[in-house]
């Protein structure tokens, strides 16, 4: 091994797999969003079987292998040398796992209430992200990520810990339920607001991570320097 590492050597790379990641949560919560904000599309069966699809492959995959390709190359290859990238590894290996999670249950019609406890130690690794990114001046833009993933996963809390009742099989089946307002009205008010909070959220937190998209690609692929 101590051979190896003698006589190969990697180049530090100058292009890190930042924008994927971005992508991919963002297109998840642009998914999510407005189903939790405005109640639509409405949920069913098939609506919640599709949009847990999305979330397994988009922010569940893309984020997961950026995650692997920050820690081989921090670890093991020594192509990125930059602190501040551990912690992006760290957290793209979480968020990603966890979407698949999520996405895997909203298809299989499980439990959301696990979820809220779930969002605890979610909570406390996005205030962490905002330490170790606002710690470095470079780097704020992200930290500004970290800050709405915070508030996503205080929302989540409530949201979770008192659900709406799950979409009836049918169309028929009780069809005053199915309307967003109906849904609503048969919950708990406080998850209500908290569902409606994380719509919120998801949508201004997705619109932000669109934009760090294309700052991270317009930085490292035309040698722009878009604030990031």
């Amino acid at each position: 091994m101590s051979l190896l590492a003698s006589t190969v050597a990697f180049p530090v790379s100058a292009f890190p797999p930042l924008a994927v990641g971005f992508f991919g949560l963002g297109t998840g919560y642009l998914i999510y969003g407005p189903q939790e904000l405005f109640g639509f599309p409405r949920r069913s069966p098939k609506v919640d079987l599709a949009t847990g699809f999305w979330g397994v492959w988009m922010p569940g995959f893309m984020q997961f292998i950026t995650a692997i390709y920050l820690f081989a190359g921090l670890a093991w290859f020594h192509s990125f040398t930059a602190p501040p990238l551990y912690m992006a590894a760290l957290a793209f290996m979480a968020y990603g796992v966890h979407w698949w999670a999520i996405g895997m249950g909203r298809a299989l019609g499980g439990d959301a209430r696990p979820n809220a406890f779930m969002s605890i130690a979610f909570t406390i690794i996005s205030a962490l992200g905002i330490v170790v990114f606002f710690h470095h001046n470079t780097d704020q833009g992200v930290g500004g990520l970290f800050i709405g993933l915070t508030c996503i996963y205080v929302s989540d809390f409530f949201a979770s810990l008192l659900p709406a009742p799950p979409p009836a099989p049918t169309a028929s089946a009780q069809a005053g339920s199915e309307t967003p307002a109906g849904r609503r009205a048969t919950r708990p008010m406080l998850g209500g607001l908290g569902e409606r909070a994380l719509g919120f959220f998801h949508l201004g937190t997705g619109i932000y991570l669109m934009y760090l998209t294309w700052a991270a690609a317009l930085n490292f692929a035309a040698g722009f320097h878009v604030w990031l």
